[in-house]
C-alpha cells in the first residue's frame, strides 16, 4: 500500500515513510497550484480550470468558487454540482472531502481531515478522516469542520460552530462544540 493509500485508510502518516517524499511533492504541487490561483484575478471559468487541475477532476460548470482558496493537497476533495465555495476557505483534504450537490460554504469555512498524534514524539506526524457534506447542506462563515465528520443533507451549520461530530439531515446546529439547535421545517 502507498502512502497515499495509507493516507486514505487514516494511517499515522510517519515523517520517517519510505513514500514520504511523494506526499511532500504532492504538497508541494498543492501549494503552487493554489499560489497560482490566489496569485491574481481569475474569471469563474479560469477559476474552475485551476482548481480543476488542483483536484484532477473536472468541475462542472455550476460550480462556484470565489478565491482565495487553500489546499495543503487538493487531490482528494470531490465537488458535485452546482457547488458554492465562497473566498478564503481552507480545504485540508488528505483524508478526502466531498461535497455534494448544491453544497453553500461561506466565507472563511475550514474544513479539516487531518490530525496529529497525541503522544508528543508522534505528533508532527498525521493521521487523517474523511468529511463528507452531502446535498444542499450550508456551511455558515468561518465554521470549522473537523475530520471523520458527515454534514447531513439539508443541514445548516451556523456561522463559526465547531462541529466535531455527524449532523443530521435537515437539522441545524450551532456552537462550540456545535449542538443541534433544531430541525429545518421541510414544506
Amino acid at each position: 500500500m502507498d502512502i497515499f493509500e495509507k493516507m486514505k485508510q487514516g494511517e499515522l502518516i510517519l515523517e520517517t515513510d519510505p513514500d514520504y517524499p511523494k506526499l511532500y511533492e504532492a504538497l508541494l504541487r498543492g501549494m503552487r497550484i493554489t499560489g497560482q490561483l490566489n496569485a491574481s484575478f481569475h474569471t469563474p471559468e479560469q477559476t474552475r480550470n485551476i482548481i480543476s487541475e488542483l483536484t484532477g477532476q473536472q468541475l462542472d460548470e455550476t460550480i462556484w468558487i470565489v478565491p482565495p482558496f487553500y489546499s495543503d493537497f487538493g487531490q482528494f476533495i470531490r465537488f458535485g454540482k452546482k457547488v458554492f465555495v465562497n473566498s478564503g476557505c481552507i480545504f485540508m483534504d488528505r483524508g478526502g472531502i466531498t461535497l455534494e450537490d448544491g453544497v453553500f460554504v461561506g466565507p472563511n469555512v475550514n474544513i479539516i481531515t487531518e490530525n496529529h498524534a497525541e503522544q508528543p514524539e508522534l505528533r508532527h506526524n498525521v493521521y487523517t478522516k474523511p468529511i463528507l457534506i452531502k446535498q444542499n447542506a450550508w456551511i455558515g462563515a468561518a465554521a470549522v469542520i473537523l475530520p471523520g465528520v458527515t454534514i447531513g443533507k439539508n443541514a445548516i451549520v451556523a456561522a463559526g460552530a465547531i462541529v466535531t461530530k455527524d449532523v443530521p439531515d435537515n437539522t441545524i446546529v450551532g456552537g462550540n462544540p456545535a449542538k443541534i439547535i433544531r430541525k429545518i421545517k421541510m414544506e
